[in-house]
């Protein structure tokens, strides 16, 4: 259970703080082990699109040609069922998360705040892949229509998987979050935060820009890139690989900065393992460039993203969970000598 004035984290709960009264660290394994869950269908959803698999069902929602179980199915029949199954499910998973949040927390947690906000966005998720289903937004569609509605996906995305992962963050024992008072550090977070949906947006657009025009050679693509008149699509290739990098500089450079002013020991582990994934994400990037997109590169690609936005998440969520005068409080260098 939890120690009175201190959260499982180890570190020190504002007086606010209302401690669960039910099994909170089951409903923190559940949620935890959600997100790993929703990262992976992000994943497989990627896969759907890298395969030009998205009409597999025709143009029906929620049934797939017509048919609850389509008979004698195509394998991109196969491909986008499975994926729409597995969305189904993590649906299913998302409901159960509130259900279980309003049953473990009492009324006014940040807990249950979370959840009902992560059951809202996978709403959403839903009605956004019904909608490019619906309005033939897949396989070889190149309208600017689809790149606005890719946008809008991976922004819902990213929303849920941070709504998700602070959810099993404050119910594992973190502190709410409070941006008053935080002064540089909320700032320099939220503008990384933003600069990560930014490239996020880019990254996806380029992708599909990898599958509608896929380049024979290194030399062919950047032909294409710089090609006048070419398409958004492609010219987006040469772009967004400049904005990975500045992000994923000013990520560690940021990261530095808050493990300075924040020492505590959630805020230098969560900062330090985004800082690793986020040159193991600028690598894989790279990799991918010379490789020529191959689909397995571009869901490697992808896992490594989802995982600097989760880590950037709750490197804010431990920084801006604190008042400055607590976060020194929690430095092991602030801590008395131990006799």
């Amino acid at each position: 259970m939890w120690e009175k004035g201190s959260s499982r984290l180890g570190l020190p709960a504002p007086r606010s703080y209302i401690p669960p009264v039910r099994n909170a660290s089951g409903f923190a394994r559940y949620a935890w082990g959600l997100l790993a869950y929703d990262v992976a269908v992000v994943v497989w959803g990627a896969y759907v699109r890298a395969t030009g698999s998205g009409a597999g069902c025709g143009q029906h929602w929620p049934l797939c040609n017509g048919e609850v179980i389509p008979r004698a199915p195509r394998v991109a029949t196969l491909v986008e069922l499975s994926h729409r199954a597995s969305s189904g499910l993590a649906l299913v998973l998302t409901v159960g998360l509130l259900a279980w949040a309003l049953l473990a927390f009492p009324r006014g947690h940040v807990v249950r705040r979370g959840a009902a906000v992560s059951t809202v966005l996978m709403f959403g998720e839903a009605l956004i892949g019904a909608g490019l289903v619906l309005f033939r937004l897949v396989e070889h569609d190149e309208s600017l229509a689809r790149a606005l509605s890719i946008v809008l996906h991976l922004g819902n995305t990213f929303l849920l998987l941070a709504s998700t992962a602070l959810t099993a963050w404050w119910g594992s024992g973190g502190d709410p979050v409070r941006v008053r008072g935080q002064g540089a550090v909320a700032w320099l977070l939220g503008g990384v935060l933003g600069a990560l949906v930014v490239v996020g947006a880019s990254g996806a657009v380029t992708a599909l820009g990898d599958t509608l025009f896929p380049p024979a050679t290194l030399a062919a693509g950047l032909a294409q890139d710089l090609a006048p008149g070419a398409n958004t699509f492609i010219r987006l290739r040469a772009l967004h690989p400049v904005l990975a990098g500045c992000t994923g500089a000013a990520v560690v450079i940021v990261a530095g900065l808050v493990r300075a002013l924040r020492p505590s020991r959630a805020v230098r582990v969560t900062s330090r393992v985004a800082s690793v994934l986020v040159v193991a994400q600028v690598a894989a990037g790279l990799l991918d460039i010379a490789l020529l997109a191959p689909v397995w590169m571009q869901l490697v690609h992808l896992l490594i993203a989802d995982c600097v936005w989760i880590t950037v998440v709750l490197t804010a969520a431990s920084a801006l969970g604190l008042a400055p005068e607590q976060a020194m409080d929690a430095s092991p260098e602030a801590a008395p000598a131990q006799p």
